[in-house]
């Protein structure tokens, strides 16, 4: 039996399987809470479930982090996702944003089915539908807060894929390739030098991807930080289900087109 190989990538794809194993069992304690919150409103069980969901997050970027270490490419040609989750990447993750976005549109969603349910409208802040001026407030100012930020870190990015074509690269690239027409073929001798001018371009992806995470769960802990209790707890179940379910509607566009 063929032991598993233990590269920074394969041993991040098995860690990730398991933890969308774990993230579907917190959506499903999620769920339970908020099916049994009018029954029992208590907020310390919810703030459990919360902080165990955060820390769920906070896991897969600290594990992440060490991958990146070990093969910092590695992350940004990700074997564990489907090329439907690959195409909605930003510099190997989601956009920061886009959970504001998320909650823009589960509020959306549950605003309208609170007008659907009752003749004479009663907002309370027990959902997503019910977030006050002060909170539309604060989402506003950190989506622009965000935005700002994502533009930054973009701008970081352009700047390292431009390295791709420096000086050095270039020189390197000529010198390696007049060789290879002269002898026929490129001799390892030159392996080193190839990895002494690729060097600070890997740094520059490493540091790059670590800003995004960085901000990838600094928005999410913000958003959480704005909502009440239930409402974080609606929030992170619209999080983890669409999370999940890219994923499934990924593997099976995968495995329909025949895609590896």
């Amino acid at each position: 039996m063929t032991e598993p190989k233990n590269t920074p990538p394969q041993i991040f794809h098995r860690f990730f399987d398991g933890w969308l194993v774990e993230l579907n069992t917190n959506l499903q304690q999620l769920i339970s809470a908020a099916n049994n919150h009018n029954c029992d409103p208590n907020d310390s069980v919810l703030r459990l479930l919360i902080a165990q969901s955060v820390t769920h997050y906070e896991e897969y970027y600290r594990m992440k982090s060490v991958a990146a270490k070990g093969d910092v490419i590695s992350m940004f040609s990700p074997t564990w996702l489907t090329s439907l989750e690959d195409a909605f990447l930003w510099i190997a993750g989601w956009r920061p944003t886009t959970v504001i976005h998320l909650l823009y549109s589960k509020s959306g969603i549950q605003f309208e089915a609170s007008l659907t349910n009752l003749i004479i409208p009663v907002f309370t802040s027990d959902d997503l539908g019910g977030l006050s001026l002060s909170q539309i407030n604060l989402v506003d100012e950190l989506q622009k807060k965000t935005v700002r930020e994502e533009r930054n870190i973009s701008e970081k990015m352009a700047t390292v894929q431009e390295s791709a074509a420096d000086k050095s690269m270039v020189e390197l690239s000529n010198v390696i390739s007049e060789m290879m027409r002269k002898e026929g073929d490129e001799s390892h001798e030159n392996d080193g030098r190839v990895e002494s001018a690729l060097e600070p371009k890997t740094d520059g992806l490493e540091e790059v991807l670590h800003l995004a995470d960085e901000l990838r769960m600094a928005t999410l802990k913000a958003v959480i930080e704005i909502l009440t209790p239930i409402q974080a707890v609606h929030f992170l179940i619209g999080a983890a289900e669409l999370r999940l379910r890219l994923h499934d509607w990924g593997l099976k566009r995968d495995a329909e087109s025949g895609a590896s």
